[in-house]
């Protein structure tokens, strides 16, 4: 081989390797992949409470206890009136009314809530007013009739009492008016004791009047011995007939 075909054979091999090593430097570079990423954080767990009320129905002006708990709250309350409040507890109402408590616990989970119901119990009605004694069981009850010794109208000791007494009431009471009724036993004729019995009925109204008592507010009237107290034919009996019996006139 002569020396011209040496040099050219040199040279076509290294132009081969020159464009064989920019072929290979113009090739691209494998790209490395990015790491994945973190997996998210878990969702914050939901609030949970509970509230109860012991005892759950009380009497006007006594007190029931609340006690609640609760988890994952930052937050917590009770409507109506308790407030804030911690996250377990208890605590007294005593509402005027049935009332619902709701108690709310927040926190970054979201809100939770519960109830629990108080209820008043109505007082029981108070007693009927006690009306007392009516005017004619007063009446009853107060006045007192006049006694008389046998044929005569005076006013004796015991009969100044009762009529006394009966004064009193009419004062007490001055729209009262009254009838005293003159009677007499049953000795003497019917005239006689008509006559004696009005008599006894007009004693016993001039001592009340004397007493105090407005005369225009006491009537009189005899019965002689036509409508007697006791029937028996004896002294005892006959007492109880000489009187004057006061009857209430309106």
């Amino acid at each position: 081989m002569t020396l011209a075909s040496r040099s050219s054979y040199r040279t076509a091999l290294l132009t081969t390797l020159v464009a064989a090593a920019l072929i290979s430097g113009c090739a691209k570079k494998p790209v490395a992949s990015a790491p994945p990423p973190p997996p998210p954080p878990p969702p914050a767990a939901a609030p949970t409470v509970t509230l109860s009320a012991n005892p759950s129905s009380i009497n006007a002006g006594d007190s029931s206890t609340l006690s609640w708990t609760s988890t994952n709250a930052t937050s917590v309350a009770i409507a109506p009136e308790v407030g804030t409040v911690t996250a377990e507890g208890s605590t007294k109402v005593s509402p005027a009314d049935s009332a619902t408590y709701t108690i709310t616990a927040s926190g970054p989970g979201g809100t939770a809530n519960a109830t629990a119901r108080v209820t008043v119990a109505a007082p029981p009605p108070p007693p009927p007013p006690d009306k007392g004694p009516s005017l004619d069981e007063l009446f009853l009850k107060e006045v007192r009739d006049a006694y008389f010794d046998f044929n005569k109208a005076d006013i004796r000791a015991d009969a100044r009492e009762a009529l006394g007494r009966t004064a009193n009431f009419l004062r007490s009471y001055p729209q009262i008016k009254v009838t005293i009724e003159g009677h007499c036993d049953e000795r003497g004729s019917t005239e006689y004791n008509i006559v004696l019995g009005d008599r006894r009925a007009s004693a016993s109204k001039q001592y009340l009047v004397s007493l105090g008592i407005a005369a225009d507010r006491i009537s009189t009237v005899s019965f002689g011995k036509e409508k007697p107290a006791c029937m028996e034919s004896n002294e005892d009996c006959w007492q109880k007939n000489r009187r004057g019996h006061f009857v209430k006139a309106n």
